[in-house]
């Protein structure tokens, strides 16, 4: 069998406090070698096993807003790409060898001041090598995620980072258009709406406003769709139970992006609902690194009337203001 390096910092044997964050080693589900971040409000478990994923994300002791696949947890090792569920970073644009390049193996966990780095061995198969920190705010509801990933060939690749995070069955997502305007004033294109070819406009899921753009994940229908747009503001919010999960990133405008010019994407099908993130296509030389940086939130006690303008502009806009920091 092959043998996987897997390097722990000695300091993460035990809880390891620094300042109000805490990192302790724990099992999860039954992969053996988790770690658990948190600072009394908010928890996250990072999984040691494969990745670098963030399997669980909430309140302390509450539900997990992130998608579980309850047959796939506890494993690793498999020869082919695993769902599992939480959050992952992937290149962009898609190809289903490369991007769905396996994480089964164990990641090498590195401790900081404020939470812990996943780094995943180099990938055999593509010669990248992804990672992902988390920085927790000592106290409160948030986090900074960055996604990484390093070209550990010998050529220069050409992608783009793209964080996808799997949302729990049952909620609705919610993403904002950038600004808008009006006739005649406003008469050049503003940005792209993008279509895949099993994108179905007339599926009830979806819903537009002058705004925002809404999809509902179904259990019960198995049909996949999926959206993207740009927006320099990027950033969505997942509403499951009375709770609000809220990721938001900067775009470059003056940058390429994949698939048509997306910095945000959002899928889904009977089993979850995906909200992603993408940084610009970058010429990446060997050794070198690309990173798409987002920062996340949870709110309580979210709770909409109807999906309008008005009431998202009332409800959900000042939850999103608030997250992370963007020019």
């Amino acid at each position: 069998m092959r043998r996987i390096a897997f390097f722990v910092f000695s300091m993460l044997m035990t809880t390891n406090v620094v300042a109000a964050v805490q990192v302790e080693k724990t099992e999860y589900k039954g992969w053996h070698n988790c770690y658990r971040v948190t600072n009394g409000d908010i928890e996250l478990i990072v999984t040691g096993d494969v990745g670098p994923r963030i399997i669980r994300f909430g309140f302390v002791g509450g539900q997990n807003l992130f998608k579980e696949f309850p047959d796939q947890l506890g494993k690793s090792g498999e020869e082919k790409f695993q769902l599992r569920g939480g959050d992952r970073v992937w290149k962009a644009p898609e190809d289903p060898v490369a991007t769905w390049a396996p994480d089964n193996v164990a990641v090498e966990i590195q401790s900081t001041d404020s939470g812990l780095i996943a780094r995943e061995p180099v990938e055999p198969l593509t010669h990248l090598q992804k990672e992902i920190e988390i920085s927790m705010a000592a106290t409160g509801n948030s986090v900074t995620v960055s996604h990484r990933i390093t070209n550990r060939s010998l050529f220069t690749l050409e992608f783009a980072p793209w964080a996808l995070t799997m949302m729990a069955q049952g909620g609705v997502a919610v993403t904002g258009f950038p600004p808008r305007g009006k006739h005649p004033l406003n008469l050049e294109a503003t940005n792209p709406l993008v279509m895949w070819a099993y994108t179905n406009l007339a599926d009830p899921r979806w819903k537009f406003t002058k705004k925002y753009l809404i999809l509902r994940q179904d259990t019960n229908n198995t049909e996949a769709q999926k959206l993207g747009l740009f927006n320099k503001d990027t950033w969505a919010a997942y509403l499951l139970n009375g709770e609000a999960f809220i990721k938001r990133a900067q775009a470059d405008a003056t940058k390429v992006y994949p698939d048509f010019g997306c910095s945000f994407e959002t899928f889904t099908n009977n089993d979850f609902l995906e909200v992603e993130t993408l940084g610009p296509l970058t010429k990446v030389e060997p050794g070198h690194t690309v990173e798409q940086v987002e920062h996340w939130a949870l709110s309580r006690n979210v709770r909409l009337s109807e999906f309008t303008d008005q009431e998202l502009d009332r409800v959900l806009l000042p939850l999103v203001q608030s997250v992370g920091s963007v020019d």
